[in-house]
């Protein structure tokens, strides 16, 4: 059934990301005009002007605020880490494979913040938690990237557990619980994009962890410069990484893998 529900997602997911479906309603429209059907261009229309708004409006903005804010890192850092989750999501294993060097992507704080903590908390263990989120999945899984890249920084490898089998966030909370089994009264911080961060603590409280939400990767902001000063194929990336957010919250509740619609501190 899990492995049903992960073809699922990957194959409903292409006509459902808002750039592919916006141009597959434009393609839609340009059809039935070309057949003399005049209704035609309600749907070309509507998929030109997701794509107009995207370039005119914050709406990758707006789509995140809500899931950026949700959790704040706290104030102080905690004087005792027992141990440091890092879910993955910020390696590009393909491009490491054909490379030989670990690669990262727009994610890369989620491996760096790992590595400054560590050094300031040496009691602390590092968890990775990833396989491969891909229905063809290559020779390297994000762990494997994850470790050779944490060697290269220097972090001791008797410090580092990774968890290589997990192919969502469902399966990492489920499979490093099993991995660690934390004891009662440990103080783990769980590291994320902020975006991520509602659906990740919301199915990692479901399986057992009662983990702090340290979040990093932020992609808001409140001024003008930081709404209007983007790209517009950044615009597209980052609101389809949001209403994907959004999508994967409601799945994952009606599923019952997270404990709220929308995880609250």
């Amino acid at each position: 059934m899990q492995d049903l529900l992960f073809v699922a997602s990957k194959v409903l997911w292409w006509p459902l990301r808002p750039g592919t479906a916006a141009i597959l309603l434009g393609l839609l429209g340009l059809a039935l005009l070309w057949r003399g059907k005049r209704w035609g261009r309600w749907p070309a229309l509507a998929g030109l002007g997701f794509f107009a708004l995207i370039a005119l409006l914050p709406l990758n903005q707006w789509i995140q605020l809500p899931l950026e804010d949700r959790f704040s890192r706290p104030a102080t850092e905690p004087a005792r880490i027992d141990g440091i989750l890092v879910l993955g999501g910020a390696v590009e294993q393909r491009m490491t494979e054909a490379r030989g060097l670990p690669a990262l992507n727009g994610a890369a704080e989620r491996m760096t913040e790992p590595v400054a903590l560590i050094r300031r908390h040496p009691e602390a263990r590092l968890v990775f938690t990833g396989g491969s989120a891909s229905l063809a999945p290559g020779a390297l899984s994000e762990a494997d990237v994850a470790r050779q890249l944490w060697l290269d920084l220097g972090v001791p490898a008797e410090r580092m557990v990774f968890e290589n089998e997990s192919r969502n966030t469902h399966e990492n909370a489920v499979n490093t619980f099993r991995l660690v089994q934390p004891g009662p009264g440990e103080t783990w911080l769980l590291i994320t994009s902020a975006s991520h961060m509602p659906r990740a603590m919301g199915v990692f409280r479901r399986a057992g962890w009662q983990a702090l939400a340290w979040p990093v990767n932020y992609r808001t902001g409140y001024s003008v410069a930081t709404w209007m000063d983007t790209s517009f194929p950044v615009r597209l990336q980052e609101f389809e990484w949001g209403f994907r957010e959004w999508v994967g919250l409601t799945a994952y509740w009606l599923m019952g893998r997270t404990d709220a619609l929308f995880p609250a501190p």
